[in-house]
């Protein structure tokens, strides 16, 4: 997954932010992995991530073949509060399942989840790194605090229709999903550690339990690349699936990605390659930042203090001995 917020330009968690320090110069993407920032798009930011993705999978025990592909899109808003996002998480497969008897296809959504994310704790607030000017691997050089994680909550609910073949149950169902998200920096923002801590499908008959590991690392300003572990387990399905890839910045408002994931069974293995885009709208935060500025500006500027009238001063100071 690509933090490219925290890649490009870490240093910008050690400058006050006028409004919200969720914000970053450059966007800040969840893509191309799984796991979910501790970090959020920042306040009046919106986000669009969409991805495009082939499968392949196999199941010895079951003996079919499944090739298909499918879509996934996360819309991202922060509103009310600067630690607050609002996330909308959309995935659609299609798939076309082939054994020795018959053929059938899966068309559905695997996923649809709304929620909201809440930033709890960050070791960078209000703290200002001291720079030694005179040398460049002591800034580079490791510091405690990198140990410390930024931690935020996720809570939000699964959206499932009835007879979609994806999910365990015939009924339609809406049930609780919420994650426990950590995130360090190391290097000075140029490796970035995310762990994702779920509980999916909660109150249902076949809740599942997961956690996805994300280790990210900047080559430059441009490219980064990221290896990453998830892993779920519940009645219905269990798996590990380890997972690799990058992701390029071509403007400070978009980046595009390309990932590659399998798992280490056959009941069935699977095969996942994909590649996606991710852009942000940020002009309501510039608009407010700029305005945020200029009052400023007016409340610092001494002609627009209110003037003395000394003369009248005068005359009220002679009037008491009169």
């Amino acid at each position: 997954m690509f933090k490219i917020k925290n890649l490009l330009a870490p240093v910008l968690f050690f400058i006050p932010q006028l409004f919200f320090a969720q914000y970053t110069d450059v966007i800040n993407s969840n893509r191309p992995g799984e796991t979910m920032s501790a970090y959020g798009v920042g306040k009046s930011v919106i986000q669009a991530e969409l991805g495009v993705y082939g499968i392949k999978e196999k199941h010895d025990l079951l003996d079919y073949d499944a090739s298909g592909f499918g879509t996934d899109f996360t819309l991202r808003y922060g509103a009310f509060l600067e630690q607050l996002e609002f996330v909308l998480d959309v995935q659609y497969q299609m798939a076309n399942y082939d054994t020795p008897y018959t053929s059938y296809k899966k068309n559905n959504f695997r996923q649809t989840v709304l929620g909201a994310k809440y930033l709890i704790y960050d070791p960078y607030k209000n703290y200002k790194k001291e720079v030694n000017i005179y040398s460049y691997k002591a800034n580079r050089n490791f510091q405690w605090r990198e140990l410390i994680p930024a931690v935020s909550v996720f809570a939000g609910a699964n959206f499932v229709g009835a007879d979609n073949p994806y999910y365990f149950s015939p009924d339609g169902a809406i049930s609780p999903k919420v994650s426990l998200i950590t995130q360090n920096l190391f290097g000075g923002g140029s490796w970035v550690f995310v762990t994702n801590i779920i509980a999916d499908y909660i109150g249902t008959d076949y809740p599942s339990y997961g956690y996805v590991l994300t280790l990210t690392h900047g080559f430059n300003d441009r490219w980064s690349g990221f290896v990453e572990n998830q892993g779920y387990k519940s009645d219905f399905y269990s798996d590990s699936i380890i997972r690799g890839g990058a992701a390029y910045l071509l403007s400070s408002n978009m980046q595009v990605d390309a990932s590659i994931s399998t798992n280490f069974k056959n009941t069935p293995s699977i095969l996942y390659g994909g590649v996606g885009i991710s852009w942000r709208y940020d002009g309501w935060y510039k608009e407010k930042v700029i305005e945020a500025k200029n009052k400023d500006r007016a409340k610092k500027n001494p002609d627009n203090e209110k003037s003395v009238d000394y003369q009248e001063k005068e005359r009220r100071r002679k009037s008491k001995y009169e």
